[in-house]
């Protein structure tokens, strides 16, 4: 392929950043201005779509930039270890999985995380037990404990 066929085609940029708190300061500057987009119109928009949620929330993020420095976003649900350390009530996951156990969660706990992760468009297609599972996966990876 050559470098021109290269350049032509979009870019998908996927960044990790706070609802409502997007600033054109690492990770969000470096990361468009080296593709030449303009970081201060990608914040302003990002802030605008997600002032419904509370400040400070990880909201995963999808930017698509086109050849034309246009660019698009799609923003996820966050992380569900987010969604664990709120409901354990932990700062951060242990340093040593399956050895310490950082905190308790109830089964209702992953199911209601797993409805809010089955919103998400690529889990459309997965039952909610299946979701339900994952979420005990990586509760499992945190060293929080569910309780039946």
């Amino acid at each position: 392929m050559s470098k021109a066929a290269a350049k032509a085609r979009a870019q998908v940029v996927r960044l990790l950043i706070p609802a409502g708190k997007a600033a054109p300061t690492p990770p969000v500057g470096p990361a468009l201005g080296a593709r030449g987009v303009k970081s201060m119109d990608f914040c302003k928009e990002f802030n605008a779509r997600t002032s419904h949620i509370e400040p400070g929330v990880p909201i995963p993020t999808l930017i698509t930039v086109q050849p034309d420095r246009t660019f698009t976003f799609i923003t996820k649900t966050p992380p569900a270890s987010y969604f664990l350390k709120q409901a354990a009530g932990i700062e951060k996951g242990t340093g040593k999985p399956g050895h310490e156990i950082t905190g308790t969660i109830s089964l209702k706990h992953v199911y209601e995380i797993a409805k809010i992760k089955a919103t998400d468009e690529h889990m459309k297609t997965i039952p909610l037990e299946s979701i339900a599972r994952m979420i005990v996966g990586s509760a499992r990876s945190l060293g929080v404990q569910v309780v039946p």
